[in-house]
């Protein structure tokens, strides 16, 4: 059984304080200039209710004062030593932790006062799980519209999801460490950038036989204040793309959960037959009653959440998400398609340099 993680940095520094011999967490928390977000995130760490951690700062090469930060409060600080990524510095810091649990908290998240505590409960009330993720909660630092939208929207999401998860998320979330490491932790050689290395590690978990628990009671505050144009280029290409190219992989299967359910496929379906209908229009106006059918199926499907955006921060709100929403079905349908032709690109290339190797290995009268 592998007992290590692949694709450690290499040349990392480790400034390491004093902690307790064998915590119950090993709080792990990547950085690559935190700012001020990085700042209340470790001091929302430091006042929990639950004590029995030990805290691990991973400074991915930051260039303002964020490690500095982590060493006013006695962090365990450890360097990658440049650029490496979220999945490379959370390997690093799962290499010298103590702990029998390994949780993963983002630096733009601020934990609440019983999150640690919920998170602990959780562990000791399923101790046959290998991991447990929460979300985040319905009150986003950010006040921008689009901030708000989407994380209330991940918000819903999560708290609508299995408690048997298929997935995991790095944003709050634990793993066994002996499960972590006997998988290789997060793969940084395919995700070397943040991508979906989270949920890469949960269907690796669930492929080995390993349980995950979704707990919708513990919860973080999420900081980041999303714009427009990093919110699609995120979801499109750090995330829709690479995640449908795992699924061609025949790593997994479709699951009908989180963000993966039958109504989101459906959803994207109607959003282009909307889309089409309407410029089909223009040109014959037999079409006006497809797109008010297509408008109400993504009406219908949806209800419950935009009764969520409703209820949490009104009527105008609602309908500005309902627009978002619908574009993000849109992008999201764009993203599918690109994944699939750039997996049948990769599966192509293997083939032609799979033939070539053959080709030359007979040229020059090599064993098959």
């Amino acid at each position: 059984m592998t007992t290590g993680i692949k694709g450690l940095p290499t040349g990392s520094k480790f400034l390491v304080n004093t902690m307790s011999a064998h915590p119950f967490l090993s709080i792990i928390v990547p950085v690559y200039n935190g700012g001020n977000a990085f700042a209340v995130c470790l001091k929302a760490i430091d006042q929990s209710s639950f004590r029995d951690w030990e805290l691990i700062v991973v400074d991915d090469g930051s260039t303002d004062n964020s490690a500095a930060i982590a060493k006013r409060i006695e962090a365990t600080l450890l360097q990658t030593g440049g650029r490496m990524g979220p999945g490379a510095a959370r390997n690093l810091g799962a290499q010298v932790a103590q702990a029998d649990y390994l949780c993963f908290i983002d630096a733009d998240c601020e934990v609440h006062p019983d999150t640690l505590a919920n998170l602990a409960n959780t562990l000791k009330n399923y101790p046959e799980v290998d991991a447990v993720f929460g979300s985040y909660d319905d009150k986003p630092k950010a006040p921008n519209f689009i901030a708000q939208y989407k994380n209330l929207l991940h918000h819903y999401t999560h708290q609508n999801g299995k408690e048997e998860a298929s997935t995991f998320w790095a944003g709050c979330g634990t793993v066994k460490r002996s499960a972590f490491l006997a998988l290789g932790g997060f793969d940084v050689r395919r995700y070397p950038r943040p991508s979906i290395e989270d949920i890469d590690l949960g269907y690796r978990i669930r492929h080995a036989g390993g349980k995950i628990h979704l707990a919708k009671q513990i919860q973080v505050k999420h900081h980041k204040a999303w714009q427009l144009n990093s919110l699609v280029k995120t979801d499109v290409f750090d995330r829709a793309i690479p995640w449908t190219k795992l699924l061609l992989s025949n790593q997994s299967n479709v699951i009908n959960d989180l963000n993966l359910q039958t109504a989101s496929r459906i959803s994207i379906v109607a959003t282009y037959g909307l889309l089409l209908f309407t410029l089909a229009s223009f040109i014959k106006g037999e079409f006006t009653l497809l797109i008010f059918m297509s408008a109400l199926v993504l009406m219908f499907i949806n209800w419950d959440v935009y009764r969520f955006f409703y209820r949490k921060r009104g009527v105008t709100f609602m309908v500005r998400s309902i627009g978002m929403h619908w574009f993000y079905y849109f992008y999201s349908g764009l993203a599918f398609v690109l994944g699939i032709l750039l997996h049948w690109q990769n599966q192509y290339q293997s083939r032609t340099v799979a033939r070539t190797i053959r080709v030359l290995k007979r040229s020059f009268g090599l064993a098959m």
